[in-house]
C-alpha cells in the first residue's frame, strides 16, 4: 500500500510541469475566472491539479513546442475574443522568455470567460479527470 501511494506521489510530481509557466508571459500570475485567486495549472482544466486532459491553451502550447510563439500569442485558444497575448499580458506578441510582460495577466488563454459562455463543457469546481470540456 505504501509503495502504491509512493508511487502516486511520484507520478504527480512528474506529471506536474510548473516550469513550463516560465514559458509564457505572467505564467505564474494568471487570474482563476472561478472564484479569484491564481489559476497554478494554466494548460488544464483544473487550477491546482494537472489532469490528463489539457485545455485548448494546453493543447495549443503543446502543438507550439511548449515556447511562446507569435502564432500562439495571436490565437484565441479558448474563443472569448481575446487573444492569449492580451489575456497574459503580451497583446503586441514581443514578450520572450525571461523577458518582462507589458502588462499583467487578465484573463485565462484556456478557460472561455465568461466561464460557460462559449459553449466548451467547462463549469467550476471541477475536480481532476471531471474538469473536461469539448
Amino acid at each position: 500500500m505504501q509503495l502504491i501511494a509512493f508511487i502516486a506521489v511520484l507520478l504527480g510530481a512528474v506529471s506536474a510541469h510548473p516550469f513550463y509557466r516560465d514559458s509564457f508571459p505572467n505564467g505564474y500570475s494568471v487570474p482563476n475566472p472561478c472564484g479569484g485567486g491564481i489559476w497554478e495549472a494554466v494548460g488544464h482544466y483544473d487550477p491546482n491539479h494537472h489532469t490528463i486532459n489539457k485545455n485548448r491553451f494546453g493543447q495549443a502550447f503543446s502543438a507550439a513546442g511548449r515556447t511562446w510563439t507569435q502564432a500562439l500569442c495571436m490565437a484565441d485558444s479558448d474563443g472569448d475574443g481575446k487573444t492569449n497575448g492580451a489575456e497574459l499580458g503580451d497583446p503586441t506578441c514581443v514578450w520572450v522568455q525571461g523577458g518582462v510582460p507589458a502588462g499583467r495577466a487578465t484573463g485565462h488563454p484556456g478557460i472561455c470567460e465568461p466561464v460557460g459562455s462559449c459553449g466548451d463543457g467547462f463549469t467550476c469546481n471541477c475536480h481532476g479527470a471531471n474538469c473536461v470540456g469539448k
